[in-house]
């Protein structure tokens, strides 16, 4: 995957893959003590072993935060990104199992400078986070604030 990339170097359609990530045991425990979710799906393997997933599944927001690492966990927009501003139109469609790898397809789907000051762009990435099965677990359209090395005013809105 490339690395800081400017906002000139970015184009509506233009499409990126993540490096992969195993979601582990640890991961998950971590995550349950960092945000005091013990929800049985994710700690109880007797509970999830009952349940319609079979076994433990990973919290959706660990998956979501985990997407947005490997999406873009420093290296895609580097020193360029400023802020990550929201998501829209995320569904959390299938489980992520212990011991899934996920990866991340996204693409740009907006450029827009932003109106208060245009030295910074908001763009908008449509992405799709997979398992090791090209099973679709999560999608939406992720906002990140960046710096604009070039103004175009065709892009202002």
């Amino acid at each position: 995957m490339p690395s800081d990339l400017t906002w000139s170097d970015l184009r509506v359609g233009q499409g990126f893959v993540s490096p992969g990530r195993t979601v582990t045991e640890s991961d998950v425990l971590s995550f349950a003590g960092l945000t005091a979710d013990f929800s049985p799906m994710h700690v109880d393997d007797e509970f999830a072993r009952a349940s319609q997933f079979g076994g433990r599944i990973a919290h959706g927001l660990l998956g979501l935060g985990l997407a947005h690492g490997l999406m873009l966990g420093g290296r895609l927009l580097g020193s360029n990104a400023i802020a990550f501003l929201g998501l829209s139109e995320w569904s959390f469609s299938a489980p992520i199992m212990l011991g899934d790898t996920i990866h991340v397809e996204f693409e740009v789907a907006e450029l827009r400078l932003r109106r208060k000051d245009p030295s910074q762009g908001i763009v908008t990435f449509a992405a799709r986070v997979l398992n090791q099965h090209g099973t679709v677990t999560q999608s939406g359209r992720k906002a990140i604030l960046m710096h604009v090395d070039q103004p175009s005013a065709d892009l202002g809105a």
